[in-house]
């Protein structure tokens, strides 16, 4: 019996001693949480307001800038704008004597729209080249027949009118034929604007880049872009000027730099393209 009662004691102190360590084990987490919120207050405490994140920020996209857009520059060296990595290296225009690119990534050249370019352009620069002469030589001298002239005499003056008449009929049309090789060359241009609207593309002329198309996905600061309306576009660039040209496009000058200007090209009522350029810079 007494045997017993001992072992009954050194159970219950057993029990104790596991309850006092449980009880001392709580005690010392409680104390550590509350002390790691202590010195967290204190840590928040000690930080001044407004202080930045330690977070890492995602920086925006690009704006499209007079001043450059994916380092390339206006005014930058052909050279200097592909070692940017920016362009595709395979030119999609030699138009008018331009260098013209596509983004990185960008459509690939298109090779019969490039030699039907080539075609226009050299009929366009025959065809004014020799109405150019045309116009710039002295026109033959119309015969005359007086009234005691030979029969031969009259028949060589007929022959002369004719011959001037005939180099009139040809000079004219050797000028319309120019004129008509001046709107080839137009159009082709504006198809070759159209062809990279949306893709956009950088002209390069003898001087340096001229010209800074942005592709769609591209915004200004203002956040104009392809898709912007028209009276989006006016209300960010009303106050610098921005105008109706007689090009048809929606443009503005760059401050600061001189001969630069924006454009916008819409289509109804929304903006479908826009470019830095300096139409001043002559391809060639």
């Amino acid at each position: 019996m007494g045997k017993n009662r001992a072992m009954v004691r050194a159970v219950g102190v057993g029990i104790s001693v596991a309850l006092l360590v449980a009880g001392a084990a709580a005690c010392s987490s409680g104390d550590k949480k509350s002390d790691d919120k202590k010195d967290a207050a204190k840590a928040g405490a000690a930080a001044p307001a407004g202080a930045p994140s330690a977070a890492p920020t995602t920086k925006g996209p690009e704006a499209f800038a007079a001043a450059g857009y994916r380092g390339l520059k206006p005014g930058m060296a052909k050279d200097a704008g592909l070692a940017t990595g920016a362009l595709e290296t395979a030119p999609v225009s030699l138009l008018d004597g331009c260098t013209d690119f596509v983004y990185k990534g960008g459509p690939a050249p298109d090779q019969a729209r490039m030699t039907a370019e080539a075609a226009t352009e050299a009929r366009y620069k025959d065809l004014n080249a020799k109405a150019d002469a045309a116009t710039g030589k002295a026109p033959a001298p119309a015969g005359s027949a007086g009234p005691n002239t030979s029969a031969k005499g009259a028949a060589d003056a007929a022959a002369g009118s004719a011959a001037a008449a005939a180099d009139s009929a040809a000079t004219a049309k050797l000028i319309a034929d120019a004129t008509q090789s001046l709107v080839d060359q137009m159009l082709a241009r504006e198809t070759k604007e159209k062809a990279y609207l949306a893709t956009g593309r950088v002209s390069f002329a003898a001087a340096g880049l001229r010209e800074l198309v942005a592709p769609a996905e591209a915004r200004t600061a203002e956040g104009i872009g392809a898709g912007s309306t028209l009276e989006a576009l006016q209300q960010a660039y009303g106050a610098k000027g921005l105008q109706l040209a007689k090009s048809g496009k929606y443009v503005f000058p760059v401050e600061g730099q001189q001969g630069w200007q924006y454009e916008f090209t819409v289509d109804g009522g929304k903006v479908a393209g826009m470019a830095v350029v300096n139409r001043d810079l002559k391809c060639v």
